[in-house]
């Protein structure tokens, strides 16, 4: 694959802070020491909380998140704030854990920042990709709950909606950061009445999509790498604009709908005028060649290897603004060569041959795949305060304990 895919390794003679600061901790690569416990995620969270919290002023601060961590990996099932507390300090602790997540003033964006940098220097990164994650809950107060439609699920569910952008590399799958979908702080993207609209229409939707990402993207630094798109139903023609002023690369889903111009002399379409996405695709299905992949699948160690038919094609959009007039391409993948392509894909990774950039989406896979296992294991869903900087705050200590069991996996 390119380099715009693959990354560099980072400097191997570069001494590591983490290593400086104490000469007798676990390098990333290694493995975790085992007198620190049976579970080697409890070794790798206290590795991990060492970095992760040092931007916390205060050292009873650092600690609490420490066994906020801890608390998190070592509790069954759903991951409530008392049975977090029951796990660090007994029912005497649930108090100050509250405190701690809802009613503390510590900023987790640098936590966030801390995490993305350990993992960079631990794996180095392929690909962001940002999904949504639907948040069933009922009640009246929590915040951003509402009655919402699932793009992924493709129904109705009462709930919060967030956006997650995972950091992914070829040995390891975790979330980095977290924005909660609330469309009336959505800037210049109010929603259309329902009546004219289906529910996931909304620019709202694209705005907060594409804004969680890329201010993942601008505070990690270090070189371009490209983002996974994996949001079903946005606007296209406005999501790739937006990539493109922030010059991040992109592939991102397709709308069957989407007008777009075949620029390839040679296809069918060509001088033609706007043409779907879906007919533009469906019109060069004899091109198609098969690419293999691996999907993730939890009973194969390996994943189970997979081939499938898929075609680029050089498009751009019907823009009226000229400047925005880029060259890109069309991604189509089809399961069943006699129906319509199962998957559509538009990027502006252009130099990139069809089988690199099928693969590159498969990371959508490796994410929701992490996502509904480990992800109910570190409680990404669990929180149940009524305050979004509380949201917050428990979303990155799970992402914590997410990756180390991650990094252990």
């Amino acid at each position: 694959m390119s380099s715009t895919t693959t990354g560099t390794d980072p400097d191997p003679h570069r001494t590591d802070p983490r290593r400086a600061a104490d000469p007798h901790r676990a390098h990333p690569h290694q493995s975790p020491r085992p007198e620190q416990g049976p579970d080697p995620a409890y070794a790798m969270a206290d590795d991990l909380c060492d970095t992760v919290l040092a931007p916390l002023r205060r050292k009873d601060q650092r600690e609490k998140g420490r066994q906020y961590v801890r608390g998190l990996l070592a509790l069954p099932g759903r991951k409530s704030m008392r049975g977090i507390a029951g796990q660090v300090g007994g029912g005497a602790a649930e108090q100050s854990t509250h405190h701690f997540i809802s009613g503390s003033t510590w900023d987790w964006e640098p936590l966030r920042d801390a995490l993305s940098g350990y993992l960079e220097a631990t794996t180095p990164l392929t690909a962001w990709v940002a999904q949504p994650m639907a948040i069933p809950r009922g009640g009246e107060h929590s915040v951003g709950v509402a009655h919402r439609f699932d793009p992924h699920l493709g129904q109705m569910f009462r709930g919060q909606q967030a956006f997650g952008t995972w950091f992914t590399s070829a040995a390891l799958v975790t979330p980095v950061g977290w924005r909660m979908y609330l469309p009336e702080t959505e800037e210049g993207a109010a929603p259309r009445p329902p009546a004219e609209r289906a529910p996931y229409e909304d620019a709202a939707y694209a705005q907060s999509a594409t804004a969680a990402v890329l201010d993942t993207v601008r505070r990690s630094g270090g070189a371009p790498r490209p983002v996974v798109l994996d949001i079903h139903r946005i606007g296209t023609r406005s999501t790739m604009n937006r990539f493109a002023e922030a010059g991040v690369p992109v592939i991102a889903r397709a709308d069957p709908a989407t007008p777009l111009l075949v620029t390839d002399p040679a296809l069918p379409g060509h001088g033609a005028g706007p043409r779907s996405a879906r007919d533009v695709l469906q019109s060069v299905r004899a091109l198609c060649t098969p690419v293999e992949w691996t999907d993730p699948d939890p009973a194969h160690p390996g994943g189970r290897h997979r081939s499938t038919l898929a075609v680029a094609v050089r498009v751009m959009m019907p823009d009226p603004s000229p400047a925005r007039r880029r060259h890109l391409l069309l991604v189509g993948e089809w399961t069943d060569p006699r129906r319509a392509p199962s998957q559509l894909w538009v990027t502006d990774l252009v130099r990139l041959p069809v089988g690199p950039l099928l693969r590159l989406t498969k990371q959508g896979l490796r994410v929701g795949s992490a996502a509904g296992r480990t992800g109910r294991e570190a409680g990404l869903r669990d929180f149940a305060g009524r305050a979004l900087p509380g949201w917050h705050r428990h979303v990155t200590l799970a992402s914590v304990a997410h990756a180390a069991r991650a990094l252990t996996a």
